[in-house]
């Protein structure tokens, strides 16, 4: 809760003076840009919309068909002999089918087509959850930039003023000119290493600009995700497994393939089908006529067309299988690894808290002898790069620790 107030209090501060980009505006801004989730979402529609082709199996087909000749030529018989007449003429067809049974054929197409469509929304979920997890990781690395940045800052004023106390020493005669040039040159590589910051930042918060559809200042605020940092009961395979939408997408596949493959099977067995039909028909003479009937259909032979749809549709159920137990060894093995991975870096960074604490007090201890003239360059160099090196490091493992908890809940599909 405290966490939380402070977070309020830093974003109302920091609107006064700068602007301040949070990780919702971001999520938000790329699930209404970003092509993929677009693309996904369509294809949601579309699945339904072939949902509907099939389903309409179910229901009468109807057609009316019209004819209207200007001239007919007619053989009329006479006397022995058949004479011809030239008139127009014109008919009207309207007929009506009607599928009774087609032992589960259809059935089995609009189950399959259900199944597309639970595919297609299990895939627009997983697209956006990856996108989301994606921007999360942009966001995350913009804020270790950030962070970064002022780690380095501090660490190039130390070292500038190092170099002035060195140039005041050596003009007193109690250091060497080569003294100040090494402390000068490892001034010049935090110079270094403080612009590769700012190099890595840019690329950070530009490639999160394509996603959210708008430029975005390097001199923007960007506040820390404390959702990821929180500790809690991380899942089990097996809550990833039940969850994954991927995998409850390839779930759906093999069920639609053993839907489609009964269905080919049914395609043996023909259908039963009750057909009506009414004409209106003016040619010389004017007459009606209409029919209404059952029909069955049985395909005898069909150059092994069904025979060879069937065994497709076999190859493609057991194909789907084969998809499930390939994607579910790999979503285990990086299950597994980003598990290992946690817990070693929650043990690294305790372990970096502690060093930045012994570190700094070190670092305080040899910068006070330097000034007196009781240690080298070397030494206050080197407490100055253990310092550095510390505040970096716990830094990185707390950026990896975060992404490491995003993509656990990108497997499990509850990104939010």
């Amino acid at each position: 809760m405290t966490r939380a107030l402070f977070s309020y209090i830093y974003i109302f501060i920091f609107s006064l003076h700068a602007q301040v980009l949070t990780l919702k505006e971001c999520i938000d801004g790329s699930l209404k840009n970003y092509p993929d989730v677009k693309i996904s979402f369509l294809n949601a529609s579309q699945s339904k919309y072939a949902l509907n082709v099939a389903k309409a199996d179910y229901l009468p087909q109807i057609n009316i068909n019209a004819n209207y000749n200007p001239i007919s030529t007619f053989a009329l018989p006479q006397n022995g002999r058949f004479n011809t007449v030239e008139e127009k003429s014109y008919s009207i067809n309207a007929t009506v089918n009607q599928k009774i049974y087609d032992f589960s054929k259809t059935f089995s197409i609009v189950e399959a087509y259900k199944k597309d469509s639970e595919i297609a929304d299990l895939t627009l979920k997983d697209t956006r959850s990856l996108l989301i997890f994606n921007v999360k990781k942009l966001y995350d690395s913009a804020f270790l930039q950030k962070q970064t940045l002022k780690v380095l800052k501090k660490d190039l004023d130390a070292k500038e003023e190092l170099y002035k106390q060195a140039l005041a020493l050596v003009k007193e005669g109690l250091k060497t000119q080569a003294d100040a040039l090494n402390i000068q040159s490892s001034l010049n590589l935090a110079k270094e290493d403080l612009a590769a910051a700012k190099a890595r930042l840019k690329k950070a918060l530009y490639t999160l600009s394509l996603y959210i559809g708008k430029s975005i200042d390097t001199d923007i605020v960007i506040l820390e995700d404390t959702k990821s940092t929180i500790k809690k009961e991380y899942p089990l395979f097996e809550d990833i497994s039940r969850d994954n939408p991927l995998l409850k997408g390839l779930e759906k596949g093999i069920e639609r393939d053993s839907l489609l493959y009964q269905a080919s099977i049914s395609e043996n067995y023909g259908s039963m089908d009750i057909s009506a039909s009414y004409t209106h028909q003016n040619s010389i003479n004017e007459y009606d006529t209409s029919l209404v009937g059952i029909t069955y259909t049985l395909p005898l032979y069909s150059g092994n067309r069904i025979s060879s749809q069937t065994q497709k549709a076999l190859v493609e159920k057991q194909k789907a299988k084969e998809r499930y137990n390939l994607k579910k060894l790999l979503i285990k093995d990086e299950f597994e690894s980003l598990m290992i991975d946690l817990k070693k870096y929650e043990s690294t960074i305790e372990a970096k808290k502690s060093i930045i604490i012994s570190s700094g007090a070190a670092k305080k201890i040899v910068e006070a002898r330097y000034k007196e003239g009781l240690c080298t360059y070397i030494e206050v160099l080197d407490s100055l790069s253990s310092y550095l090196h510390a505040k970096l490091g716990l830094l990185e493992s707390e950026f990896a620790q975060k992404s490491i908890i995003n993509e656990i809940e990108y497997l499990q599909g509850h990104v939010k």
